[in-house]
């Protein structure tokens, strides 16, 4: 069979298993041997773990868009072919090393890895774990790190979002979107407009919180934005779709605003016209939340404590989508590129 380009139906035929070199136990993992096309379901022989690595029995692992665009060669690292891809997961520490003094066997954790999640086990630096407390379901744990990490870091650390502030948030029905819901209302007692592009998506950011919402597909988000809050705007924006979108809520921006740019799920790069954020002092600001964790990794730590924090208090709901089996992976990514999923997508390894 030919290949198939990406971003169309994905047989399950590409969902092979060849056995790892070595003998003993092997564990599956999700393999991208070859950029733009679909992954491969691995057998992988496990390697010793270094001084300050955890082996982690893997139980959920996040399917971010990142995630998709690192499989095409569209993201800002590119790892080395053949890699395992994901990001974020939920387990438990099997193993540790010699020098590890965070966790120990049989802790429950969430990890942040950059890559190697899609597997039944993953090894990563003791750094980049954290224990996670009684209350929190791992299912739940797993939504936490990318999506919350970075909802908490652009509402607090970037935009400095301030209690009965108005919050403008794009793509609200996706994991980030609903994030930014939830962290704004229940957290920092903001407002909250949710821009989502169908009206069903809409209708369940409203039900996540939002105090209300515009179908950017069907209407002009800054007249929308204008028939909610008038002519003085928004305080905070915060984007993850880019374009057009990103030059109009750039547009419903009140005096002294901020606007967070957070992604590109559009496709397209916005350049910013610097003349609107002079006449109304407004800024534009960037949020990469993976490199927080080399740049600044109190700031990074403190995004995913404070995140594991208010779920243990209940202050938030992680709202999960979607769950896929390891073996679905493909159809967990055509999911998202879909633009079919709201919420949290993740991958199921038991």
């Amino acid at each position: 069979m030919a290949a198939l380009v990406w971003g169309r139906c994905f047989p399950r035929a590409w969902l092979c298993r060849r056995a790892g070199p070595g003998c003993g136990r092997h564990y599956r993992a999700a393999l991208c041997a070859e950029l733009q096309q679909p992954l491969t379901i691995e057998e992988v022989a496990p390697r010793p773990v270094g001084p300050h690595e955890v082996r982690v029995d893997v139980h959920f692992c996040g399917v971010n868009f990142a995630d998709i665009l690192v499989c095409r060669g569209q993201y800002q690292k590119r790892p080395q072919l053949p890699f395992t891809p994901g990001m974020e997961f939920s387990g438990t520490v099997l193993e540790t090393g010699t020098d590890v003094s965070t966790v120990k066997e049989g802790d429950r954790v969430l990890g942040v890895s950059g890559s190697h999640g899609m597997a039944e086990e993953c090894i990563t630096d003791q750094k980049a774990l954290w224990q996670i407390p009684e209350k929190i379901p791992l299912q739940e744990a797993a939504v936490l790190p990318v999506s919350y990490g970075t909802a908490i870091l652009a509402l607090e650390h970037r935009a400095h979002t301030q209690p009965g502030e108005t919050v403008l948030v794009t793509a609200a029905a996706g994991a980030t979107g609903l994030a930014v819901i939830d962290v704004a209302t229940n957290v920092l007692q903001a407002k909250v407009i949710a821009a989502a592009g169908s009206d069903e998506k809409c209708k369940l950011a409203v039900q996540r919180g939002a105090q209300s919402s515009v179908n950017y597909s069907q209407n002009s988000l800054k007249e929308a934005v204008r028939k909610l809050v008038g002519s003085g705007g928004v305080n905070v924006v915060i984007d993850t779709v880019g374009g057009d979108i990103f030059l109009e809520a750039l547009g419903s921006l009140a005096w002294e605003g901020r606007i967070v740019v957070v992604g590109f799920a559009g496709g397209t790069i916005a350049s910013v016209p610097t003349n609107l954020l002079l006449l109304k002092n407004v800024s534009a600001v960037g949020l990469y939340f993976g490199q927080y964790q080399v740049q600044n990794f109190p700031i990074f730590s403190r995004s995913l404590s404070s995140a594991l924090q208010y779920c243990q208090q209940g202050r938030i709901q992680p709202h999960v989508g979607a769950v896929f089996k390891l073996e679905e992976v493909n159809d967990a990514f055509l999911h998202v590129m879909q633009r079919k999923s709201t919420g949290k997508v993740l991958l199921s390894l038991k």
